[in-house]
């Protein structure tokens, strides 16, 4: 089994299959974040149908925002559809042809694509093309399953996390195994260096990691969120305590793959976490973890792969040097009870 049908395999819910899309579907263009977004808005549509006309305008809105922060929103240099939204953000067409063009141009291949995964099909489709026979798309009762889980809005912003993190090193042109992601402590941004050594926030390093825990603690598994507004707000925490920075230059403490998300309970509750060391048992998790990260494509695939090897077993070699280092430092382990099942 490879490590993104694992993904789903070892938890084939509804949210973890729409996960895998965002995560670990293919990225040349940015369309597939945007129909995602569009139909999250679109969740409450009074048909099961919606036409290819009152999709556009959604779809389109995405696309046009985010050509105002990243010009470049695929991996080929021309577009034409592209350019029609490039137009539009510089006034030079009405939206009436921004939506008649998107109808043309904008749909030509993320339909058909947006449910695989690595070549295949993924169990559960969210949506039926119905263009050819209604003029649209047919959303399924697993996607209106899916929308009434409050866990659609967590969705959302691991989707748009994703997207920052595929513009970003598409726009700052650079070659992907040059490009560093890292996080700042003080605001929980992941953030990198342009070509000129200016530094460039991208996205949450909540919303960014979420998606690859599925929503749960990385220690005790309980239920987690990334809504700033919700009582199970994820804090971000560093699997090897970051008091180890000092002893370990050649190991990225503060890198993505030394990051996790984790309850408020497990990281600093009566009998949190803290500075202690995890358990032997979740430095596997960790490996299993950064293992999906290194399956979605650039930027975070080249970053993991920079910090801690570029293959497999040098992966393993590297998470069990840093634990050794750290078990030698820290001599306490600590492990939480389970508050769930093991889903990743």
């Amino acid at each position: 089994m490879t490590d993104d049908a694992r993904f789903y395999e070892i938890e084939p819910t509804r949210e973890n299959y729409w996960r895998a899309i965002i995560l670990f579907g293919r990225n040349v263009a940015s369309y597939k974040f945007a129909l995602a977004k569009a139909l999250y808005e679109l969740r409450s549509h009074p048909q099961e149908l919606i036409r290819m006309d009152e999709l556009a305008p959604v779809f389109a809105k995405h696309i046009s925002e985010h050509l105002k922060l990243c010009d470049k929103q695929a991996t080929s240099s021309k577009s034409r559809f592209l350019d029609i939204c490039r137009s539009f953000n510089n006034g030079e067409i009405q939206e009436s042809k921004l939506i008649e063009q998107t109808v043309r141009l904008g749909f030509q291949n993320v339909i058909d694509a947006f449910h695989n995964v690595h070549g295949s099909e993924i169990p559960t489709r969210f949506f039926l093309d119905e263009r050819s026979t209604n003029g649209g798309i047919r959303l399924t009762d697993q996607f209106y399953t899916l929308s009434e889980n409050p866990v659609i809005h967590d969705l959302n912003l691991e989707t748009e996390a994703r997207w920052r993190l595929v513009e970003t090193a598409w726009d700052l042109s650079l070659s992907p195994h040059i490009i560093q992601i890292t996080h700042d402590e003080t605001n929980k941004l992941l953030h990198t260096l342009s070509a000129k050594n200016r530094r460039v926030s991208i996205t949450s390093s909540r919303d960014a990691l979420n998606g690859y825990q599925k929503g749960r603690c990385f220690y005790c598994f309980r239920k987690i969120s990334v809504d700033t507004f919700s009582p199970d707000l994820a804090d971000v925490d560093h699997f090897f305590p970051y008091k180890l920075n000092y002893c370990a230059n050649d190991k990225p403490i503060n890198g993505v793959a030394n990051l996790v998300l984790a309850c408020k309970e497990c990281n600093r509750g009566t009998s949190g976490k803290f500075d202690r060391l995890p358990s032997i048992g979740h430095l596997e998790r960790l490996h299993y973890r950064n293992e999906y990260l290194i399956k979605s494509h650039h930027p975070l695939r080249e970053t993991l792969m920079l910090q801690t090897g570029l293959s497999g077993p040098d992966r393993r070699s590297f998470l069990q040097s840093a634990y050794n280092c750290a078990k030698s430092t820290l001599i306490m382990n600590w492990a939480p009870p389970a508050c769930g099942d093991a889903v990743f």
